[in-house]
């Protein structure tokens, strides 16, 4: 069962989903995310992290097991009411992997207005939440340029953009830092913490550890079979190495050094860059 939290955002009791129902991807998974919960799931690729968000953004519904969101079941019905579905997409944005998948107007301005006026958001207001959004990630330089022809981390902007001309009240992110430089990696991570400290709930699908210990207050960690091999804060969670080498999120060399025994070494690749020496095997 997951653990009870006081009015949670949302609650997954036991759910599966599988592919065409057979390829499995989530495995009864039990978890709650709270209001202001700013939480990290932490997995190899195609442990079913993704997968996770596109559930809570209501994009994928459970094969087996139960979904809520903002105390109130969460299935495909739910969504054939377009108010409960305006309502949904107002208060939950998803940011893709690939912002090549997110983006697809013909400008910039148009990219971040596009969701404000497709839920029934009036000209006026979409204009100044669009300019808002602009000023707040710096793009307003972009807002006439085509989205498919700026580099990778002025597209994740804009993409980030567009869904904060919503101003959602939860942020589900996959994998957010993908093809970003470290400077904008390092701007990244100041935008989900502004977000954070404003009170939003922040839903982060990432294998990269060096964003885990920067954002995350909780971490839930995937194993390769989809399921939870645990749960707990980044110190615990990342200080655990036999837990992060069973779920394929550091790996061994083995290195010879002049004189000595091979020595064997967990290498962990993010910026905190640990060698355990493990003499001997």
């Amino acid at each position: 069962m997951p653990s009870m939290i006081e009015n949670p955002v949302f609650t997954l009791d036991q759910v599966s989903f599988a592919y065409d129902r057979q390829q499995i991807a989530l495995d009864r998974i039990d978890l709650s995310v709270a209001q202001g919960d700013s939480i990290a799931i932490l997995g190899a690729n195609g442990s079913g992290k993704s997968t996770i968000l596109k559930i809570m953004a209501g994009l994928f519904f459970p094969t087996e097991g139960r979904l809520t969101a903002f105390g109130e079941p969460l299935s495909e019905k739910s969504f054939w009411d377009e108010e409960f579905n305006n309502a949904f997409r107002r208060r939950v944005g998803l940011l893709f992997q690939d912002a090549d998948v997110q983006l697809f107007s013909p400008t910039v301005l148009d990219e971040v207005a596009f969701a404000p006026l497709q839920l029934g958001i009036n000209q006026a207001e979409t204009m100044e939440r669009v300019n808002a959004a602009l000023r707040a990630l710096r793009i307003e330089h972009l807002r006439d340029r085509a989205p498919h022809r700026l580099s990778g981390g002025e597209k994740r902007r804009v993409a980030l953009a567009s869904i904060l001309s919503l101003d959602p009240e939860v942020w589900l992110m996959d994998e957010p830092t993908t093809e970003l430089d470290p400077r904008s990696q390092s701007w990244l991570v100041d935008f989900i913490l502004s977000q954070h400290e404003s009170g939003r709930t922040i839903v982060i699908a990432t294998h990269d550890l060096s964003l885990v210990e920067a954002v995350a207050d909780r971490v839930c960690i995937l194993n390769e079979d989809h399921r939870i091999a645990g749960m707990g804060s980044p110190a615990e969670i990342l200080s655990r190495r036999d837990l992060l080498l069973a779920c394929n999120l550091i790996h061994e060399h083995i290195h010879p050094h002049p004189g000595e025994e091979p020595h064997r070494h967990p290498h962990v690749h993010y910026p905190l860059h640990h060698h355990d020496h493990e003499q001997g095997q």
